[in-house]
């Protein structure tokens, strides 16, 4: 059956000419009925054209196709495949965390793209202008659906299906690896028997030969590797040297460098005939073309390294390359398992543990395990493909279980009902208990805890729901009213709109309380909250509490935590410490920067909802502080030069650069002007893009006016001090303290001028300094100030 037989308008759409025995059977119930969809079917047996069939429907009846990809980086994958859909005319739009957001393109978009993690920000959002089009979504194809076992992440796409069809009530169509339990995903998103499909092994283009091998296991995890790696070059060796192809699976990026340096090295002792180096067209292209240096050579001797730290230059040559067969020996990280389809004659994962910077030493999921051996067997060159788990003894027979019997799909939602449960409030879709069990009702939990209600504890799932509000309510995330009804507080809000978890918000809201309680002593001065309390509540928060710190990393740690007080800390978050202390001032040390990319990102999130926190609990010098500190760690610089990143198109060099010649703020940047900027390095157009951008802030004036220089013992009187904005308008907040005491604040849009009223009193002190001061919660500018001193006589 050809593609241009039964979608003439969009054969150019499809990689293939015509549709296999699986995409045969499964395309009535995609083209020709509107129920929802749940096939499984084994690796590289065509599932994408299941996504594909189902979007052209969507686009031929003029609705919007949503595809929920199932990491970052697979997303970009889509981009660059789905070049066919925009040659017809059909819009392809990515959003992802590492953009910016278009609204209008997003609006207009015929495709879209996402991750779960993002359509669950989306659909919290779903009510503002800027992401109001996730309810206007046709069809939702959910690409890997057996994510939903995935630790943490599958709760996310749980919960945000489960949203999705509240708000818009898309066509739900779901693909998968093989499931033994596929009637229970059916079930959840109401797929008819007749349009549930499950292929079996039969449907494998290449029929695949899966086990598991074993290694002697040492004490050190280093020697720990390259035994791993000798047994699967071992597994490796007959397939290469009968011109087949392997691919093997490490933990890491750099691993697979240090992996493929070696095995070239293990190739050319074991005499194995590999490479391309008396090829030279080849030679020639492989040096004109690949950015890496270590890869360039690589690929000569027929080995390669695959990582989505890569270039895409780099990495679409590699994959063009194994397909050719220029490449013989692969290493990869486990993102190539689910993404591009490669597939080799022979498939070894080497690691079953990862490091994670946030949760240290995992255990691969089995998820990925069975995706990478999916990649078995290459259609059209093997009759059958080898697959093989290296592991040490201890765990041979966990493996062997997962390969005999599968792994069936559960349930994660448990392990985080009380986020996802204030989340579903604090959007207002949740008002009682009542539709607290509404909502469960429409989750893959509710019909995984009818399957097996005693693994789930579903008979007392009432009385969890009661206690799960309970806890809410007392940390103060929800409140109920007299009529039980059931509504978030302001915590409960940001906890939500930031994707914080419950212990990091109510760590949060804690030192809020502190600031607050100090302040209303009225004797903390307006340093009350300090750039140490900002790390340290950051560094302490939950989403670190797994992070541990190695041995090697030690000496580097007390190094950069050296004369802090940092005994009550546990080793992790000393680290979290140590890399936010090092990355605000540009000097993370070698030793810590494995994790230190991963735990900035995550620090510079946490730290933009503290400054939501403080802005809305404290105060906006308070938030400002937050974001002057994300700022630093997001760039880099100085304390005193952080104000400088917020000109578009100053980063951490440029700040740098312009704070060394005497420019540390915006208002240094605009009194220089460009002549002065070219004069400190700028190129003279870049000094006239940065100075326009100085421009474009606020730019504060103070003028005291008629203020008295004495005032009398007992003498009471007020006066008007003007603030003055001459630059752009912004957010500000004003406040007015006598002696270090705050006196006064206000909070503003300040557009031109603010009066503010200071009352001048004749205290039991020599001489009262006022001081006035602006800071802008959402902007890294350092406070404006200035200060005048009364006598008292």
């Amino acid at each position: 059956m050809e593609v241009a037989e039964v979608l003439p308008e969009f054969a150019d759409a499809f990689a293939f000419e015509e549709f296999n025995r699986m995409q045969r059977e499964a395309l009535p119930a995609l083209l020709e009925s509107e129920d929802n969809v749940v096939a499984s079917a084994p690796t590289a047996s065509g599932k994408t054209a299941l996504a594909e069939l189902a979007i052209c429907k969507s686009l031929a009846e003029g609705g919007t196709a949503l595809f929920i990809a199932p990491m970052r980086a697979l997303t970009n994958e889509k981009e660059d495949d789905w070049d066919r859909f925009e040659d017809l005319d059909y819009s392809v739009y990515v959003v992802t965390g590492e953009r910016d957001l278009n609204p209008r393109r997003a609006r207009r978009a015929d495709i879209l793209v996402m991750t779960p993690e993002k359509l669950d920000s989306a659909t919290r959002k779903h009510d503002s202008r800027r992401y109001d089009f996730v309810t206007d979504i046709d069809v939702c194809v959910i690409d890997e659906v057996h994510l939903l076992d995935a630790d943490r992440r599958g709760s996310v796409l749980e919960v945000t299906i489960s949203r999705l069809r509240r708000l818009c009530d898309p066509r739900i169509v779901a693909l998968s690896a093989t499931m033994p339990n596929i009637d229970d995903v059916a079930a959840w998103l109401d797929a008819p028997e007749e349009t549930t499909f499950e292929f079996g092994e039969e449907y494998r283009p290449v029929e695949l030969n899966a086990g598991v091998r074993t290694y002697t296991h040492g004490d050190n995890s280093f020697a720990d590797k390259y035994r791993r790696l000798y047994r699967a070059l071992d597994l490796a060796e007959p397939h290469l040297r009968e011109d087949g192809q392997s691919l093997v699976f490490v933990s890491s990026r750099q691993d697979t460098v240090q992996a493929a340096k070696k095995a070239r090295d293990e190739i050319a002792e074991r005499d194995i005939p590999m490479g391309a180096r008396g090829d030279y067209d080849f030679h020639t292209e492989s040096k004109d073309e690949i950015d890496h240096a270590t890869l360039r050579k690589s690929v000569l001797d027929g080995v390669a390294f695959h990582h989505a730290g890569l270039s895409k230059n780099d990495r679409d040559l590699v994959e063009e390359w194994f397909k050719e067969g220029h490449i013989e020996l692969l290493f990869s990280t486990s993102t190539l398992a689910w993404g591009v389809n490669l597939p080799a004659r022979c498939v070894v994962i080497r690691d079953t543990k990862h490091h994670d910077p946030l949760e240290g030493e995992v255990d691969m999921s089995p998820l990925d395990v069975l995706q990478m051996l999916g990649r078995a067997g290459r259609p059209g060159y093997d009759d059958v493909g080898y697959g093989w788990v290296v592991c040490d003894n201890a765990e041979a027979d966990k493996y062997r279980r997962l390969l005999r019997d599968g792994k069936e799909i559960e349930s994660r939602l448990a392990e985080s009902l009380e986020t996802h449960l204030n989340a579903e409030i604090a959007m207002g879709t949740i008002t009682d208990l009542e539709d607290v069990m509404d909502w469960l009702e429409t989750t893959f939990y509710y019909v995984r805890g009818q399957s097996k209600p005693d693994e789930y504890d579903f008979p007392n799932l009432r009385q969890r729901v009661r206690d799960c509000l309970e806890g809410l309510v007392e940390r103060g995330f929800v409140e109920t009213g007299e009529d039980l009804s059931i509504e978030a507080t302001p915590r409960g809000v940001l906890t939500s709109k930031y994707y914080l978890r419950l212990d990091t918000a109510a760590r949060f809201a804690a030192l809020c309380d502190r600031v607050e309680s100090e302040g209303d002593d009225g004797d903390a001065g307006r340093d009350e909250l300090t750039t140490d309390d900002v790390l340290r509540v950051v560094a302490t928060a939950a989403e670190f509490d797994s992070v541990s710190a190695r041995q090697d990393e030690r000496d580097a740690i007390d190094a950069v935590l050296v004369g802090d007080e940092t005994d009550d800390l546990e080793a992790g978050e000393r680290k979290v410490l140590a890399i936010l202390r090092s990355a605000a001032s540009g000097t993370t040390p070698s030793e810590l920067r494995s994790d230190a990319w991963v735990i900035r990102q995550n620090a510079t999130r946490l730290l933009s909802a503290l400054g939501a926190f403080l802005d809305r609990f404290v105060g906006p010098h308070a938030a400002n502080l937050a974001r002057r500190v994300e700022a630093r760690i997001e760039n880099g610089v100085a304390e005193d030069a952080v104000g400088l990143t917020a000109i578009d198109g100053v980063g951490a060099g440029r700040a740098s650069k312009l704070a060394k010649e005497g420019l540390s703020t915006p208002g240094d940047v605009v009194d220089a002007g460009v002549a002065g900027l070219v004069d400190a390095g700028l190129s003279e157009g870049v000094a006239e893009r940065v100075y326009e951008g100085a421009q474009s802030l606020p730019a504060i004036e103070i003028e005291w006016g008629q203020f008295p220089e004495t005032v009398a013992t007992g003498e009471n009187e007020v006066r008007e001090v003007t603030v003055r904005n001459v630059g752009e308008p912004a957010r500000a907040g004003i406040r007015v303290t006598v002696n270090g005491v705050e006196m006064t604040t206000t909070n503003s849009y300040l557009r031109d001028t603010e009066t503010v009223p200071v009352g001048v009193f004749g205290a039991d002190a020599e001489a009262l300094e006022y001081t006035i001061s602006v800071a802008f919660p959402e902007e890294p500018l350092i406070p404006i100030e200035a200060g005048r001193t009364v006598r008292v006589r």
